[in-house]
């Protein structure tokens, strides 16, 4: 097993080299960084509000293709991205956490013909006790509605609507598709799930449901044998789950923020159009990765 680049001790302590590392394979490396750069495309999302009644005033972001060089004649997806625990701290940096910024670079609009990007934010913040209160659950699933049927009825050049996030993100997105499953063409639930991922299986929404065998978190082994049989099975779903979880170069992901999540954080490939650097799919059936993925809804 080798470890990609020149590391000093220092940089050794902050990469500890995490569990999961006895079982790659010989010669295989671990990779520190996604291949893309972040934060380059925030000032292209508008800050916006909403109120709902059972969360209060809900932030969401929006990417208008309309205002970046699409027609306002065309028709074009919405793709709602739901972002994981205790990002909503980070504010507009939450565009990136949930995997959309990188959907609004000039190049992966072209890809898809244009596409609406929707972020919301839950309204996370710690208590007197430093915990983190108020993220994600089921009590937001009125005002992510609200949200979508508000960026529908002001933006009638979208034509239809996904929805995605990793981790919470992912759980999230199986909660909004299995209690409004007439709103969605398409879900991109990662790294999470919750008790009834097989309810929307053989529908006409189409999902790319992705998480790594090796997940810090366990939520590949939440999933459950038996659904994923059937999810495998399913007309209506693409199931990626691999051995490891990879950056753009190859290597074995890795993220060491206090714990080691590397392995848990499938929305840094995604955003990576889960295309490798030198132009492989992560996935096969998307030859066109997820750009391709969204064109085709």
């Amino acid at each position: 097993m080798l470890l990609k680049g020149d590391f000093s001790e220092e940089t050794k302590v902050d990469h500890v080299v995490p569990e999961w590392a006895k079982y790659m394979d010989e010669g295989d490396f671990i990779s520190y960084m996604p291949s893309y750069v972040g934060n380059k495309y925030l000032d292209k999302f508008e800050e916006l509000k909403l109120m709902s009644e059972e969360k209060g005033e809900i932030t969401y972001y929006l990417y208008d293709p309309t205002k970046n060089g699409f027609s306002a004649d065309g028709k074009y997806p919405l793709l709602m991205f739901i972002h994981g625990y205790t990002n909503a701290m980070d504010g507009i940096k939450c565009v990136g956490h949930s995997g959309a910024e990188m959907f609004a670079d000039p190049v992966r609009q072209e890809k898809m013909g244009g596409a609406y990007l929707l972020v919301p934010l839950a309204n996370e913040r710690r208590n007197e006790n430093g915990e983190v209160v108020d993220s994600w659950d089921e009590g937001y699933l009125p005002g992510l509605k609200s949200i979508i049927e508000k960026t529908l009825s002001e933006n009638p050049a979208i034509s239809k609507v996904a929805i995605g996030g990793g981790s919470s993100g992912g759980f999230m997105t199986w909660n909004m598709i299995n209690a409004y499953p007439e709103m969605f063409a398409g879900a991109f639930p990662v790294s999470g799930c919750n008790d009834d991922i097989c309810k929307c299986i053989d529908t006409h929404i189409m999902i790319l449901f992705a998480c790594s065998r090796y997940d810090e978190f366990g939520a590949f082994d939440r999933i459950g044998e038996e659904n994923i049989k059937k999810l495998e099975a399913a007309s209506n779903v693409i199931t990626y789950f691999p051995k490891f979880l990879r950056n753009g170069d190859g290597g074995v992901a890795s993220l060491y923020f206090g714990i080691e999540m590397g392995q848990h954080c499938m929305i840094t490939q995604l955003q990576a159009d889960f295309i490798y650097d030198d132009g492989t799919p992560y996935i096969p059936e998307l030859p066109d990765g997820m750009t391709g993925w969204f064109r085709d809804l």
